[in-house]
């Protein structure tokens, strides 16, 4: 009986020291992702300004040759421009990185932000040319992040 409480007072020291030491060491993981939308410089549209909703909620209008990063909480969010056919919905992972790109779109008596869902390698390749919106596009700033350029 006693060998027996002396293993189990060994285990829970063993397990309890073992926890503390890994919580210690290791760094949390990041719990939100981050999403970087982002719009060509291009001369074509150069005036045009479409903006960005983040579930709904403006976030920012993108010129030509900027973007912005939003530090977003895990799950489905949805994504969309002026245009509200084109909507992006993806399901957020914690700690990814998602690249959304703003196309100028031809409309009838003025032109219009399409949303275009890239892949990762390619998206951080073009993001990186990329300047941050200035201050005065910023609406919301409630989902917009810091985010070094990976």
């Amino acid at each position: 009986m006693k060998t027996a409480g002396m293993i189990c007072f060994g285990i829970l020291t063993l397990a309890t020291a073992g926890a503390v030491g890994q919580d210690a060491t290791r760094p949390a993981p990041d719990s939100k992702a981050h999403v970087y939308v982002y719009r060509y410089k291009q001369y074509m549209g150069k005036g045009i300004r479409p903006s960005v909703y983040c579930d709904e909620k403006e976030v920012a209008r993108i010129q030509s040759g900027r973007s912005v990063v939003m530090g977003l909480a895990p799950g489905k969010h949805s994504f969309r421009s002026n245009d509200k056919q084109s909507q992006v919905e993806v399901d957020l992972k914690p700690g990814q990185d998602y690249y959304i790109r703003v196309e100028i779109a031809t409309g009838f008596w003025k032109g219009h932000g399409r949303l275009i869902f890239v892949m990762a390698e390619q998206g951080a390749a073009e993001f990186r040319q990329m300047k941050p919106v200035d201050k005065d596009m910023i609406k919301d700033a409630e989902f917009l992040v810091d985010a070094p350029i990976k």
